[in-house]
């Protein structure tokens, strides 16, 4: 029964967040049109706060969902709720750096995002313990490899908003409540800033599962969609930042290229998954 309360506290107060979040960009919106003296600074920073406690709450649920029984249960609940987890923490450390805080916007979704993550381990429970959990090497795959899933998942939301913010450079005159925002090519660079450190994480990830799938999965590497979406997904992102250093790539390109190399590493993992224990019921 605890459990349960857990999980419904954390889902209510990500709403809760999202809620304030969007709230206090439409005030923020109102103020600026009218012109009149604006305390957005201060509310901000504490719906910033106030995000804390369901990330403390979303933890625990984690502990209890991957970490029950013998060996780690990471199912497709759980792996789901794990990057969302992450995602929306090294997004909300890094409103904490003043350069950033204008990209608290994207916040709001995220909160509801994790309010939905936070309960799948109750609707699709781990079938059945992951192997060759105790092996060092399994444990550093697995901390890169959901290292580079939360920043690439970071990437696409940053490109989506991205193209929000295009359209409003073509159309001034359609109302937004995206008023505090950076300039386009500030959004841009650290577009690519992120795409960086995931491409290298992604890296990391698939030669650690190539040159040790003896050790980290107990079994000599296999030709499966997990492989070959993994690799599609490396190849879309090394394309985009190829073409970035030497074509000057940028705007709507770079934006499609991001998103698509996220679709490719959601089908890699979070879809074969998906296929195995929900579909296929292994």
């Amino acid at each position: 029964m605890f459990d349960i309360l857990t999980y419904l506290a954390t889902f209510l107060l990500y709403i809760l967040v999202g809620w304030l979040i969007w709230r206090n960009i439409h005030d923020q919106s109102l103020s600026f049109k009218n012109k009149e003296d604006n305390k957005t600074p201060v509310t901000v920073r504490r719906i910033h706060y106030t995000m804390l406690l369901p990330l403390m709450l979303h933890a625990m649920t984690l502990y209890q969902s991957i970490f029950s029984g013998t060996g780690l249960n990471l199912g497709f609940g759980s792996a789901i709720s794990l990057i969302v987890w992450l995602t929306a923490l090294i997004y909300w450390f890094s409103g904490f750096f003043s350069r950033y805080q204008g990209m608290q916007t994207l916040l709001a979704p995220i909160a509801v995002a994790a309010a939905i993550a936070v309960v799948l381990p109750l609707f699709f429970p781990s079938l059945k313990p992951l192997e060759n959990t105790e092996l060092p090497a399994f444990k550093a795959h697995l901390v890169v490899a959901m290292m580079a899933y939360s920043l690439l998942t970071i990437a696409a939301l940053h490109a989506a908003l991205m193209t929000i913010v295009e359209h409003q450079l073509h159309h001034p005159a359609t109302h937004s409540l995206l008023t505090n925002l950076p300039p386009l090519l500030a959004m841009e660079k650290l577009l690519f800033s992120i795409i960086w450190v995931g491409f290298i994480l992604l890296t990391l990830t698939l030669i650690s599962g190539v040159a040790f799938s003896k050790e980290v999965f107990g079994q000599p590497l296999t030709f499966t969609h997990k492989t070959l979406f993994g690799f599609i997904s490396w190849g879309t992102f090394a394309a985009l930042l190829i073409g970035r250093q030497f074509y000057g790539w940028r705007g709507r390109i770079a934006i499609r290229w991001t998103l698509v190399g996220f679709v490719m590493l959601l089908l890699a993992y979070v879809g074969s998954k998906f296929v195995l224990e929900i579909v296929l019921n292994r």
